[in-house]
């Protein structure tokens, strides 16, 4: 595949930037999305070029840390996180608009890098439980109903990783914090600190 990439370049979070047009050859179906980003930064160094660049970790759709927009949607076309995005989903010939998060609570670091910070100080704020430490407690010292597990496990889904925020015309993470809120005030183990979780976190 060949393709035209236009990608947002800024040098630092104090410095204007600007969309810079690169073209790229040879891309496979098969490669992620990430990977078509290796090879754009491999062929950069080469020319003695600043790579661009992107944040990511895992590449399993797992951290969340991949976070772009493409072609104006968070994570791309498809419903899945940007390393899980397959090259398959483009035709040969296409021109692909690259960006980072546009949100003000995620501030632009370099290229497509942005701070997500905010996220982490909404967790200290009560995305926790206070417990004492020690060993592990005896797995069925506290029952939890099932149909609590489950709601449980699907707000705990949330793997953190900005989408929500970059998608919403106000920039609000209430989905995120939302989340983190209900998946521990629904177990036993979160419960007495509900209401001052919410408190603390909204």
């Amino acid at each position: 595949m060949k393709l035209t990439l236009r990608v947002w370049r800024q040098k630092n979070a104090d410095a204007d930037g600007a969309m810079s047009t690169y073209q790229v050859d040879g891309i496979s179906s098969d490669m992620s999305f990430l990977e078509m980003l290796d090879t754009l930064n491999e062929e950069l160094i080469l020319k003695g070029e600043d790579p661009v660049a992107f944040d990511h970790d895992c590449r399993e759709g797992i951290c969340g840390a991949c976070s772009l927009v493409i072609n104006g949607d968070a994570h791309g076309p498809e419903r899945t996180t940007t390393c899980q995005l397959h090259m398959r989903s483009f035709q040969d010939g296409d021109t692909i608009d690259i960006e980072p998060w546009r949100a003000s609570a995620f501030p632009v670091v370099k290229d497509l890098v942005v701070d997500r910070s905010a996220f982490d100080r909404i967790i200290q704020a009560g995305g926790y439980i206070t417990a004492p430490t020690g060993a592990a407690p005896e797995a069925h010292a506290t029952p939890v109903p099932k149909p609590d597990a489950d709601l449980a496990f699907e707000h705990a889904e949330c793997i953190g990783c900005g989408a929500c925020v970059a998608a919403c015309p106000n920039g609000a993470a209430m989905l995120f914090t939302s989340a983190k809120v209900n998946h521990l005030n629904v177990l036993p183990q979160g419960a007495p600190e509900r209401e001052t979780r919410v408190l603390d976190m909204v």
